[in-house]
């Protein structure tokens, strides 16, 4: 990854499905993240965001898919999923509008 990314471009937004909300309850919360995101850097850009302390950060790459609508063949983009497990007593509120 380049060192020129900063902390805002690393993480794209907020995973909010139903998967994700039921993680939350284990205090872990799921963010889109640049395909070139290693797990340190997406543990500093977490940290320096949102001020709290992670523990453990898992990626998965989640490969597009292909649909068709009316015969015409199309493809969902790759994401790169980052599921951040915070310390005991942190939390993240990303229902919140800013």
């Amino acid at each position: 990854m380049k060192p020129t990314v900063k902390h805002f471009d690393l993480i794209e937004g907020p995973v909010i499905t139903e998967k994700s909300t039921a993680a939350s309850e284990g205090n872990t919360v799921v963010f889109k993240v640049r395909k070139d995101a290693t797990k340190p850097a997406i543990k500093a850009a977490v940290e320096a965001i949102f001020g709290v302390d992670v523990v453990k950060v898992n990626t998965l790459l989640l490969k597009g898919k292909v649909k068709r609508t009316r015969g015409i063949s199309g493809r969902r983009k790759t994401i790169k999923k980052a599921y951040v497990r915070l310390a005991e007593g942190s939390s993240i509120d990303i229902s919140r509008r800013a």
